[in-house]
């Protein structure tokens, strides 16, 4: 089940199980960049799964940075995530990255922390209303990117062909990566379902791929910055919404999907919102 965490860092704790013991040794820092940060003090703030982890960097003067570590070989990875990261910088308030190295056992990025509170602290959280409509106007300020400037494509053609190659590598395991609302489909049965279900007409925006309460920073009532940006690209709107709305659910709890829509200005498509949210499960 999804996890509830209450920090102020950048990253997404609203999948399966969040696993915060130990990591193991191939997640150790980078001797690259402990010799750049003597003296700071580190902290694992998301360990995902074995094999995706970030942690938190503090300076003296109590800067942060943030160091995130992800596999080869799994998706997003550091790979898919830094371009779009770069190229979301000219149009979206996304974290600073000081240095990424692909080259590595495990490929890393550090970035400059956005200074705000992610969608799940308990001072947001307080005003659930308000924090709804904060989080509808951030992903109304998303979708105002030009598709047409967007190089990174998650079309269904792209992403049924993505869940075909999982489901050929053996990656998808629903009784691991699945939300209970779909863990009694076998891989097979869920991929077979995106295909022949698959809505005919898609609305084209730059959809940001993991629009979850605690990606969304804030400061106060203003939009701060977004994070966990792997799987940004032009996808349908639903792609978004339907995370987004069920992101509310694991976070703030039910009661308020209708509103989000309202504020964004979209009526709920059940069938749109169930076919989404099980691609979701299925391609990450």
């Amino acid at each position: 089940m999804p996890v509830e965490e209450n920090r102020e860092i950048w990253g997404n704790p609203d999948q399966q199980p969040m696993q915060f013991q130990e990591p193991n040794e191939a997640f150790a820092i980078p001797k690259k960049v402990l010799q750049e940060h003597q003296g700071w003090e580190t902290q694992v703030v998301w360990y995902y799964f074995n094999h995706a982890l970030t942690r938190k960097l503090t300076s003296k003067n109590q800067s942060n940075r943030f160091l995130k570590m992800v596999k080869k070989g799994t998706y997003p990875g550091i790979e898919h995530e830094a371009p779009r990261m770069r190229w979301a910088a000219d149009f979206l308030p996304v974290p600073p990255i000081l240095e990424v190295n692909l080259s590595e056992h495990i490929p890393w990025m550090l970035t400059e922390e956005i200074r705000g509170k992610d969608g799940n602290h308990p001072n947001l959280k307080a005003d659930p209303i308000r924090l709804v409509k904060m989080l509808a106007d951030a992903l109304s300020r998303f979708h105002q990117v030009p598709v047409d400037n967007c190089p990174f494509n998650f079309r269904l053609e792209t992403a049924l062909r993505h869940s075909k190659l999982r489901l050929k590598a053996g990656l998808i395991e629903p009784k691991v990566h699945f939300h209970p609302e779909f863990q009694h489909l076998s891989a097979e049965k869920a991929v077979e379902i995106l295909h022949n279900e698959r809505p005919s007409h898609e609305e084209l925006v730059v959809c940001h791929g993991d629009f979850c309460v605690p990606n969304i920073l804030f400061n106060g009532g203003a939009l701060k910055g977004f994070v966990d940006l792997g799987e940004l690209g032009v996808a349908d709107v639903w792609w978004d919404l339907a995370v987004a709305t069920w992101s509310l659910e694991w976070n703030l709890g039910t009661g308020y999907e209708d509103l989000f829509l309202k504020e964004y200005g979209r009526r709920a498509d059940s069938e749109k919102i169930q076919y989404y949210r099980l691609l979701y499960d299925v391609v990450s």
